[in-house]
């Protein structure tokens, strides 16, 4: 007998359909369990192979249980907001909204022919305002909010300032953009502006001038999963570094908490690692090196302060303001050059792209602090600002990036470290740097003879001592870039008032996105946004014009399927 797999097919897949037939609810009978697919992007070409291979595999583990006496919640969604669906806006000058419903019923048709058992009653779309809602309120609650170290976990921005009003910064440990020291009476004293402004140093969520990857050609900012080798994966288009003024949270703060909770998780040990070599937790010490002729400080982060006597030069990142200020004239121009070079290249090719060696002497020279020798000071983009400080001291005998540049540059390189078993070497006949984690210290002063670990805590002792730097953790985890200069994305609930960032109240939520005569930025460079009529409070207060990243709407979906359509709150308790 044949199969009309036509016929029968769209007959039961229409039954479930009409009789809800995976429609979940609370049942205290059964045991819950929760089967969580990647929500897709609903892009114009439909479902491709990889949205069925997972999604197949998920939903036979949801039949699986649901045969074994489980409550399944197995739900499905739709990750809305995006560039191609802008771009293509841009192309067609058909509204994006429209474009996104159609590939939305495209996806829908689809995934019901193959007949996958969601409950589409828990269906979720990022661009719609009810959706949406929900993130502009934890925004807000982020920007309300700020992280105190010692309790570990966020506070409301009111209890900090009610603690800088008795005490200013003594006896609190807040994380922080920049380590800000003040008493009560100067924070009294400053005016409501300043005070505002000082509290974004605070706020989980915060404006602050940072290095983006700008798209000219897109007019927007990008992350780096959007870029490779110097231009946009959406369309080829050049991308550079550029400071911009822009909303970031400060997930750094969570460091050790993410940490913490590996141990708690059931994955692989090898994600594990990853995760941790991602959050890159670092204990060392942050030690001054003042600049020969000038009342100018290099700040830089170590971890290996013991090895501060075979550092041979500094090396600033090319984003770092002191770039600029140590450069001398006869070396301005050169300098501009490297520049302009590096802004092509983002931090992540930067970090990978280990064999490509470049870099510009500023002319400058530091003094090290211990040895009181003088440095040469360099800039190459192998250094980037969001790690430390933005400046590194160089110890080409046992860091490899460091001997590269050494070679190439033809800078000296002493050996400060012998490995167990060792004799000290002739640096001139070595290939690459090698390995300091254990040996004993030799052409080091004070710290001849010492092993590692006793060099290590004997150079921090002193540099605490004598004022010239503090032991400190560093992570690798750097705050997430928030704003992005597109229309196609979750408005901010966020108003200006002289320059001040203020946001709006809870009742006034969702802040519908606005129509736009197109889809691009204005002619002074403004964000599709500001094209918008009437994009201001009732009271005449402007609206922010960026708009907030595609993660923003993907970063809590699993939470709303559980209750999507409370219009009181993200999710019950």
């Amino acid at each position: 007998m044949e199969y009309n797999f036509n016929e029968i097919e769209k007959k039961w897949q229409q039954y479930w359909i009409d009789n809800k037939t995976y429609k979940v609810t609370i049942n205290p009978e059964k045991p819950k369990f929760y089967v969580l697919d990647m929500f897709p992007y609903p892009s114009g070409a439909g479902l491709h192979v990889g949205h069925p291979l997972g999604y197949i595999a998920s939903d036979i583990f949801s039949r699986y249980k649901r045969l074994n006496g489980f409550n399944v919640l197995h739900p499905m969604g739709y990750d809305a907001y995006g560039l191609p669906a802008e771009q293509y806006a841009i192309q067609t000058g058909q509204h994006p909204a429209i474009t996104t419903e159609n590939n939305i019923a495209r996806y829908r048709g689809q995934m019901d022919k193959i007949g996958f058992s969601y409950d589409w009653d828990r269906e979720v779309k990022t661009c719609e305002p009810d959706y949406y809602h929900w993130t502009q309120w934890a925004f807000i609650k982020m920007f309300e909010h700020y992280f105190d170290n010692d309790a570990k976990k966020a506070l409301p921005i009111t209890e900090l300032v009610a603690h800088f009003e008795k005490n200013g910064t003594e006896g609190i440990n807040p994380a922080q953009s920049e380590e800000l020291v003040f008493t009560a009476k100067e924070w009294n004293s400053k005016s409501e502006k300043d005070k505002l402004i000082t509290l974004l140093n605070y706020r989980l969520a915060y404006l602050a001038d940072t290095m983006v990857n700008w798209c000219p050609a897109l007019g927007t900012v990008l992350a780096n999963d959007e870029v490779k080798d110097g231009v946009s994966l959406r369309g080829g288009h050049p991308v550079e570094q550029k400071l911009m003024r822009q909303w970031l949270l400060r997930v750094s703060a969570y460091a050790d908490r993410l940490l913490e909770g590996l141990d708690t998780i059931d994955w692989s040990d090898s994600l594990k690692e990853i995760q941790r070599n991602w959050i890159g937790r670092s204990e060392g010490a942050e030690m001054v090196f003042k600049v020969k002729d000038s009342e100018l400080e290099m700040k830089i982060f170590t971890t290996r302060a013991d090895t501060i006597f075979g550092v041979t030069f500094m090396v600033l990142a090319p984003e770092s303001e002191l770039v600029q200020k140590l450069s001398k004239p006869g070396q301005l121009k050169e300098v501009e050059d490297y520049l302009e070079q590096t802004k092509k290249r983002t931090e992540r090719e930067r970090q990978t792209e280990v064999k490509k060696v470049s870099g510009v002497f500023t002319g400058s020279y530091a003094i090290n602090p211990l040895s009181k020798e003088e440095i040469p000071i360099w800039v190459s983009d192998y250094v980037l600002s969001g790690y430390g400080t933005g400046a590194i001291m160089a110890v080409p005998a046992h860091d490899s990036r460091d001997f590269a540049f050494a070679r190439a540059f033809n800078l000296p390189i002493p050996q400060v470290v012998v490995p167990k078993g060792q004799e000290p070497g002739d640096t001139s006949t070595w290939s690459d740097s090698i390995d300091s984690k254990e040996g004993t210290l030799i052409n080091s002063g004070f710290l001849n003879g010492l092993s590692v670990p006793e060099a290590i805590e004997k150079t921090q002792q002193y540099i605490s001592e004598k004022g010239i730097g503090k032991i400190k953790v560093n992570y690798r985890l750097r705050d997430a870039i928030f704003s992005r200069q597109r229309y196609w994305g979750e408005p901010f609930p966020v108003y200006y008032k002289d320059g001040i960032p203020y946001m709006l109240n809870e009742d006034e939520l969702p802040l519908e996105l606005p129509e736009v005569d197109k889809y691009l930025p204005t002619e002074k460079g403004e964000p599709p946004l500001a094209r918008a009529k009437n994009w201001h409070t009732k009271e005449g207060y402007p609206l922010e014009v960026n708009t907030m990243p595609g993660f923003a709407g993907s970063s809590a979906y699993y939470l709303r399927y559980m209750d999507p359509k409370n219009n009181k709150e993200l999710v019950s308790k």
